[in-house]
């Protein structure tokens, strides 16, 4: 499939447009936040277009949440010219299924509500595919992740390395999709997002007082920044502030550096995220093509993040400043 014309994009891009509109800023974030109840909150969500909820529990909220996601992934695959980049966005739940269903096929257990249905295949049908072990008619590198992943989880028990190898064929398998796009935005930000998964295993890695041996096996390749550079400078002792210095990670890597010296985790985390978020708001200065469309993919990914962050906190009575603390820059 070719790449579309960018004024193949017109409509999508004049519909995301306006859909921006809809999506929260830092001021309707704060009202959730200091709302006198959960229910006050939860109607700042109803007056953006949130189904509205009759009992208030993290699992009516979750329900939502998806429930929203799924509308939104349906909206874009209907207007996109090109799929694959719908796909893009989709892959986190293929994975993640994979992931949910192994764990419980090892342990014996069900996987009830812990399915998400955003995939690019349906939730009960990735179900019954690993049930069966009929997984020709999936991806290539999705079944072949499969088969390694149930293989690792086999003979170590040990469900952080078999994620890990779904972790690794995600990457693949999402920067292999934005290179069919022919879209340099779509590529670059995958890069961006794999400069942020490495910087955050580099800085773990250091924290839990392993080496680059270690680091070897839980980077991902693709990113902006090789990984033999990360490797060669984790080995020299060098600050991996430096390492990043002149990337979107700069304050990230301070902050992973501070980090390693007993500073916040959650700050260093957040500061990743924020640097993607960067990378995404160029899109707000495009007129049209495929990078509105994928800035408005990630917004309302983020979105979603930051209301079950808010709402999961005010439920757990967390003071409003320690729910700042976590929240993430928005789009808007």
């Amino acid at each position: 499939m070719s790449k579309p014309n960018e004024m193949d994009y017109l409509f999508i891009s004049t519909r995301i447009r306006v859909l921006e509109t809809h999506l929260l800023d830092k001021e309707q974030i704060e009202t959730m936040i200091e709302a006198h109840s959960d229910a006050e909150a939860l109607k700042v969500l109803n007056d953006r277009g949130y189904k509205e909820i009759e009992e208030i529990s993290i699992k009516s909220i979750n329900e939502m949440l998806a429930s929203e996601r799924q509308r939104v992934i349906e909206d874009m695959s209907f207007f996109a010219p090109d799929q694959r980049i719908v796909d893009v966005f989709k892959l986190k739940y293929d994975y993640h299924n994979v992931k949910v269903l192994l764990r419980c096929e090892s342990t014996g257990s069900a996987p009830d509500a812990l399915l998400i249905d955003s995939g690019r295949i349906p939730a009960k049908e990735m179900e019954e595919v690993i049930r069966a072990s009929e997984l020709r008619f999936l991806p290539p590198i999705l079944q072949e992740s499969i088969l390694k992943a149930r293989e690792v989880l086999g003979n170590t028990r040990d469900p952080q390395l078999a994620d890990f190898v779904l972790d690794q064929a995600y990457f693949q398998e999402m920067f292999q999709l934005a290179e069919e796009t022919q879209s340099e935005f779509l590529a670059d930000y995958v890069r961006t997002m794999i400069d942020g998964a490495n910087l955050r295993s580099a800085v773990r890695t250091l924290r839990m007082g392993k080496g680059s041996s270690f680091l070897e096996g839980v980077l991902f390749h693709g990113g902006n920044v090789d990984t033999s550079r990360i490797l060669a400078c984790v080995s020299a002792g060098n600050g991996l502030n430096e390492l990043f210095g002149f990337t979107r990670f700069k304050e990230a890597a301070e902050a992973g550096a501070a980090a390693l010296q007993g500073g916040s985790l959650t700050n260093f985390e957040k500061l990743c995220d924020n640097a993607v978020q960067a990378y995404l708001s160029s899109a707000k200065y495009i007129a049209f093509g495929e990078a509105p469309l994928i800035a408005y993919l990630a917004a309302k990914e983020s979105e979603l993040t930051t209301i079950r962050i808010v709402m999961a906190g005010r439920m757990a009575g967390l003071p409003a400043d320690t729910i700042r603390e976590r929240m993430r820059d928005t789009y808007v």
